[in-house]
């Protein structure tokens, strides 16, 4: 919406501009964060759950978002930071640097844990699960492998973008085969038993919903 309408917003006075989902402007030379900054403003407010997440830049970007004049420039933000080539690799020089980040943000931020919002919440406790492929997945997986075998070896100038695209096949392979045409039985097309059997993760929640639920937990899945 303000990509597409920037320039009627363009001519608006806001008293205040809050940003949800904060971090899609942590890129300064994209499109939305080139035409929020566009926007007359008198006060900024940013939400976002991952302010500090890949580099000091990305960090920079927010701040200079809220106060352009204070934060002007990403070099002298970073300079900051810097540290010697001895210490890049140790644990008290990385502490040391985000203890400065946390000191800096204090003025700016609002921030607002898990155990604020609800204070019964059980200690985390994450468990990794690994499991294989069913007999019709392997069957697909060989067959895109092996249909692709110059790139996966990477021969040729444009197997980079083959060998990504080959790495999205495999992903489906894995979540379930019936996302590829003419892999289903039919038409017609049936409800049943095969759509959980042609995928192994299919097969596990299968096992695993039914425990879930008659220890009264509670379940969400991404997709």
């Amino acid at each position: 919406m303000c990509i597409s309408e920037k320039h009627e917003f363009s001519r608006i006075q806001f008293e205040y501009l809050i940003l949800d989902e904060a971090q899609r402007i942590k890129n300064i030379d994209s499109v939305l964060s080139k035409d929020l900054r566009c926007l007359k403003t008198r006060n900024r407010i940013l939400l976002t759950g991952t302010p500090l997440q890949n580099n000091l830049k990305e960090l920079w970007s927010l701040l200079n978002f809220l106060m352009p004049k204070l934060f002007e420039s990403a070099d002298e933000f970073n300079d900051l930071f810097v540290v010697s080539s001895e210490e890049e690799d140790d644990p008290e020089s990385q502490q040391k640097i985000i203890k400065q980040i946390h000191r800096l943000l204090k003025p700016f931020m609002l921030r607002r844990l898990k155990l604020d919002v609800e204070g019964n919440l059980p200690t985390k406790k994450e468990i990794y699960m690994f499991i294989g492929l069913t007999q019709l997945q392997k069957r697909l997986y060989k067959t895109i492998i092996t249909g692709n075998i110059d790139s996966v070896q990477g021969v040729g100038s444009k197997d980079r973008i083959q060998l990504l695209n080959v790495l999205m096949q495999l992903k489906k392979v894995c979540n379930h085969p019936y996302l590829f045409d003419k892999v289903e039985p039919g038409p017609p097309y049936t409800d049943g038993d095969h759509i959980i059997d042609a995928s192994m993760k299919f097969k596990v929640l299968d096992h695993l919903i039914p425990k879930l639920l008659g220890e009264n937990c509670k379940i969400l899945i991404f997709s």
